[in-house]
């Protein structure tokens, strides 16, 4: 039915039918992020070389969508993205206000993804609440390094 509306509200233009279709989708994201996340997973990631890790716990509402493609990509991705970035806070609600690196560089959701240097994490875990249809929440990292 969205996709009705959307290529009637955009004249049959299928790439502005697809921009509100993702704008609608990013709408209902927001609305569930006051949803409990008790499901989840833990994803790791070594670097080769075995001389940097990092361990991502990502939390969703339900098993069924912890155990989805898309989750475990995010997942693994996002334990890449702590392993190359090295970021110190989740967002910049948790930043520090001593802190004086500006929240790009220390903050996972504000850092440009690595993957797609025209986007930020925070875009893409949006992306797959959308997808997914449940919220999606970032609930700690940790970065491993030799020697460090």
């Amino acid at each position: 039915m969205d996709c009705k509306r959307a290529l009637e509200e955009s004249k049959g233009n299928i790439a502005k039918a697809e921009e509100i279709l993702k704008e609608i989708g990013l709408a209902a994201a927001a609305k569930k992020s006051d949803r409990t996340t008790s499901e989840g997973l833990i994803q790791s990631y070594i670097h080769s070389g075995n001389r940097i890790g990092a361990l991502v716990e990502v939390a969703c509402e339900t098993d069924f969508v912890a155990r989805t493609t898309e989750m475990k990509e995010l997942a693994h991705n996002l334990a890449m993205q702590v392993a190359a970035m090295s970021p110190v806070y989740i967002s910049s609600a948790d930043r520090e206000p001593q802190e004086e690196r500006p929240p790009e560089e220390v903050c996972l959701l504000q850092q440009t993804f690595i993957k797609d240097q025209s986007r930020k994490v925070e875009d893409i875990v949006q992306e797959v609440k959308a997808k997914v249809g449940e919220n999606i929440r970032i609930n700690r990292f940790s970065r491993f390094a030799l020697g460090d």
